[in-house]
């Protein structure tokens, strides 16, 4: 689908001089590609969403989610919904935007942020070939329990607050008129209004955050990473989720990485803390959604989700003989 991207990327690359380096060659490819793919996600879900909202009785499932019985199945609904979608740290945002306008309960929505870059199905099918379906599994499972923890205890803190306020200003003033009058003009006019703020409003951030992860991309060299973290130390597994935290890649972009390490002799649960940082947590990922919260809740994001990591690493480190 995004295979065009991909070729106007070759084609950016190929205006470059003939002197051009290849590090160089690498970010300008990198950040033409993530930027036209991450701005069409942004324009394509914030249109879905802004078309499906009204059609959709978003009280009776905020009612749902909220009730004391009920309220404690939407972690583990939007842990499994954010591994099932194949999206990496910066594409997920979209349609976390959209949960939160949409008034899906905070705790909730950041479980599909957590897990939704740290597991999907591609990522799984190269873990069971490089590593066998009894670690793809407990990868899945350790990433998909960091979700919904981090998502409980998120909810728990009631820190609705501390989201970007023009979220909730979306939604009160835009959604509750069009649900009153709903026809297919207003929810079109409704849903292309929404997409042009948004877009406006985080697109960039959406750039600035792409540029630092393609000079990361292409710049940070592979063998830096080994250098540090092959020795049995207790500080390499929160060393390596250190070093991968700044990082922008892909589950599915990582896994080869993972297996080069662990095969130089990087401990398994090390290598995997590195892996889970780099894809659950990013430099770029900060920089957009600081547009949409407040510092202090992308600090606890990120502190919450580090931590989970580090236990994961210590984990399996401890479990598996690498």
């Amino acid at each position: 689908m995004f295979g065009i991207y991909s070729e106007l990327a070759d084609f950016v690359v190929q205006l470059l001089p003939t002197s051009t380096g290849e590090n160089l060659r690498s970010t300008v490819h990198f950040f033409t590609y993530e930027v036209l793919y991450i701005l069409t996600l942004v324009i394509v879900v914030s249109w879905l969403m802004g078309l499906i909202r009204p059609l959709v009785p978003v009280q009776k499932i905020r009612k749902w989610l909220s009730h004391p019985v009920y309220r404690w199945f939407g972690y583990p609904l939007a842990a499994t919904f954010g591994a099932v979608t194949p999206f990496c740290s910066c594409s997920s945002t979209p349609l976390f935007i959209g949960f939160l306008e949409a008034r899906i309960p905070l705790g909730v929505t950041f479980s599909f942020l957590i897990t939704s870059p740290l597991v999907n199905e591609v990522a799984l099918a190269l873990f069971i070939g490089a590593f066998g379906w009894k670690i793809a599994l407990l990868y899945a499972c350790a990433g998909i329990f960091i979700g919904i923890l981090g998502g409980m205890l998120i909810g728990v803190l009631k820190l609705e607050s501390w989201v970007a306020d023009f979220i909730w200003s979306i939604r009160a003033q835009d959604v509750d008129k069009t649900e009153k009058h709903l026809t297919f003009k207003n929810i079109f006019a409704f849903a292309n209004q929404e997409t042009l703020l948004i877009t406006k409003k985080i697109a960039p951030f959406v750039v600035a955050g792409i540029a630092v992860g393609s000079v990361i991309h292409g710049y940070v060299p592979e063998n830096f990473f080994k250098a540090y973290l092959t020795a049995g130390s207790w500080w390499n597994v929160p060393l390596a989720t250190v070093i991968g935290v700044p990082l922008y890649a892909g589950a599915s972009t990582i896994v080869p990485v993972l297996q080069t390490l662990v095969a130089k002799g990087v401990p398994l649960g090390t290598a995997m803390a590195f892996a889970m940082a780099a894809v659950g947590l990013s430099t770029p990922e900060a920089i957009i959604l600081k547009k949409v919260m407040k510092a202090k809740l992308l600090f606890l994001f990120f502190g919450i989700v580090s931590t989970g990591i580090i236990f994961v690493g210590i984990l399996f480190n401890n479990v598996f003989a690498y």
